[in-house]
Protein backbone atom coordinates (compact mmCIF):
# COMPACT_ATOMS: atom_id res chain seq x y z
CA UNK A 1 0.00 0.00 0.00
CA UNK A 2 1.18 3.47 -0.81
CA UNK A 3 1.77 6.30 1.60
CA UNK A 4 0.21 8.88 -0.75
CA UNK A 5 -2.43 10.75 1.24
CA UNK A 6 -5.00 13.28 0.08
CA UNK A 7 -6.20 16.21 2.20
CA UNK A 8 -9.66 16.03 3.74
CA UNK A 9 -12.50 17.41 1.61
CA UNK A 10 -12.58 20.84 3.29
CA UNK A 11 -8.84 21.31 2.81
CA UNK A 12 -9.05 19.98 -0.75
CA UNK A 13 -11.81 22.50 -1.51
CA UNK A 14 -9.68 25.36 -0.16
CA UNK A 15 -6.65 24.13 -2.14
CA UNK A 16 -8.70 24.03 -5.35
CA UNK A 17 -10.10 27.50 -4.70
CA UNK A 18 -6.61 28.88 -4.09
CA UNK A 19 -4.49 26.94 -6.59
CA UNK A 20 -7.13 26.10 -9.20
CA UNK A 21 -5.93 22.52 -9.60
CA UNK A 22 -5.09 19.37 -7.67
CA UNK A 23 -3.49 16.12 -8.82
CA UNK A 24 -3.45 12.70 -7.20
CA UNK A 25 -1.49 9.58 -8.27
CA UNK A 26 -4.58 7.45 -8.79
CA UNK A 27 -2.85 4.05 -8.75
CA UNK A 28 -0.88 4.82 -5.57
CA UNK A 29 -3.26 6.84 -3.43
CA UNK A 30 -4.43 5.33 -0.14
CA UNK A 31 -8.14 4.43 -0.15
CA UNK A 32 -10.33 4.10 2.94
CA UNK A 33 -12.18 0.80 3.52
CA UNK A 34 -15.97 1.10 3.23
CA UNK A 35 -18.74 -1.24 4.37
CA UNK A 36 -20.72 -3.33 1.93
CA UNK A 37 -24.22 -4.13 3.13
CA UNK A 38 -24.45 -7.91 3.67
CA UNK A 39 -27.60 -7.90 1.50
CA UNK A 40 -25.47 -6.71 -1.45
CA UNK A 41 -23.06 -9.65 -1.32
CA UNK A 42 -24.12 -12.51 -3.60
CA UNK A 43 -20.90 -14.56 -3.65
CA UNK A 44 -17.34 -14.47 -2.34
CA UNK A 45 -15.95 -12.02 0.19
CA UNK A 46 -15.70 -8.74 -1.74
CA UNK A 47 -14.45 -5.61 -0.02
CA UNK A 48 -14.68 -2.01 -1.17
CA UNK A 49 -12.62 1.09 -0.49
CA UNK A 50 -12.73 4.62 -1.80
CA UNK A 51 -11.49 8.16 -1.73
CA UNK A 52 -14.14 10.86 -2.10
CA UNK A 53 -12.80 13.92 -3.90
CA UNK A 54 -15.96 16.01 -3.46
CA UNK A 55 -18.85 16.86 -5.73
CA UNK A 56 -19.65 13.22 -6.55
CA UNK A 57 -16.09 12.55 -7.74
CA UNK A 58 -13.73 9.93 -6.43
CA UNK A 59 -11.71 6.77 -6.69
CA UNK A 60 -13.33 3.42 -5.86
CA UNK A 61 -12.04 -0.14 -5.63
CA UNK A 62 -13.65 -3.55 -5.18
CA UNK A 63 -12.02 -6.95 -4.66
CA UNK A 64 -13.25 -10.13 -6.42
CA UNK A 65 -16.73 -11.41 -5.67
CA UNK A 66 -20.32 -10.79 -6.73
CA UNK A 67 -22.38 -7.84 -5.45
CA UNK A 68 -25.60 -6.05 -6.31
CA UNK A 69 -26.17 -2.31 -6.36
CA UNK A 70 -28.63 0.40 -7.34
CA UNK A 71 -26.68 2.90 -9.40
CA UNK A 72 -26.36 6.65 -9.46
CA UNK A 73 -26.13 8.54 -12.75
CA UNK A 74 -22.41 7.92 -13.19
CA UNK A 75 -19.53 7.92 -15.62
CA UNK A 76 -16.36 6.05 -14.71
CA UNK A 77 -13.04 4.96 -16.17
CA UNK A 78 -11.59 1.58 -15.20
CA UNK A 79 -7.95 1.94 -14.19
CA UNK A 80 -7.23 -1.69 -13.37
CA UNK A 81 -9.03 -5.00 -12.93
CA UNK A 82 -11.95 -6.61 -14.72
CA UNK A 83 -15.65 -7.08 -14.07
CA UNK A 84 -18.89 -8.11 -15.71
CA UNK A 85 -21.77 -5.74 -14.98
CA UNK A 86 -25.29 -7.10 -15.58
CA UNK A 87 -28.20 -4.65 -15.56
CA UNK A 88 -31.52 -6.13 -14.45
CA UNK A 89 -33.80 -6.12 -17.49
CA UNK A 90 -31.01 -4.63 -19.62
CA UNK A 91 -27.57 -5.37 -20.96
CA UNK A 92 -24.48 -7.13 -19.65
CA UNK A 93 -21.10 -5.51 -20.25
CA UNK A 94 -17.48 -6.45 -19.67
CA UNK A 95 -15.22 -3.70 -18.34
CA UNK A 96 -11.46 -3.55 -17.98
CA UNK A 97 -8.54 -1.10 -17.97
CA UNK A 98 -9.18 1.98 -20.09
CA UNK A 99 -12.91 1.38 -20.52
CA UNK A 100 -15.33 4.26 -19.97
CA UNK A 101 -18.73 3.22 -18.65
CA UNK A 102 -21.99 5.08 -18.12
CA UNK A 103 -24.51 3.89 -15.53
CA UNK A 104 -28.13 5.03 -15.46
CA UNK A 105 -29.68 6.45 -12.30
CA UNK A 106 -31.65 3.69 -10.55
CA UNK A 107 -30.27 0.81 -12.64
CA UNK A 108 -30.21 -2.41 -10.60
CA UNK A 109 -26.88 -4.07 -11.30
CA UNK A 110 -24.96 -7.21 -10.44
CA UNK A 111 -21.18 -6.81 -10.47
CA UNK A 112 -19.15 -9.98 -11.04
CA UNK A 113 -15.65 -8.83 -10.17
CA UNK A 114 -13.02 -11.11 -11.70
CA UNK A 115 -9.92 -9.07 -10.70
CA UNK A 116 -9.71 -6.25 -8.14
CA UNK A 117 -11.19 -3.29 -9.99
CA UNK A 118 -10.19 0.34 -9.42
CA UNK A 119 -12.08 3.16 -11.11
CA UNK A 120 -12.25 6.94 -11.14
CA UNK A 121 -15.86 8.12 -11.14
CA UNK A 122 -18.09 11.16 -11.43
CA UNK A 123 -21.74 11.00 -10.37
CA UNK A 124 -24.39 13.62 -10.96
CA UNK A 125 -24.89 13.70 -7.19
CA UNK A 126 -22.64 12.91 -4.23
CA UNK A 127 -22.72 9.22 -3.23
CA UNK A 128 -24.12 8.43 0.18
Amino acid sequence: MSDVLVPDLDDLGRMLATAGAFSVPVHDVRLTPDELSPEQIVAGDPAISSLELGGGRGIWEITPGVVTDVESDEIFVVLSGRATIAVEGGTTIEVGPGDVCLLAEGAKTTWIVHETLRKVYQTSQARA
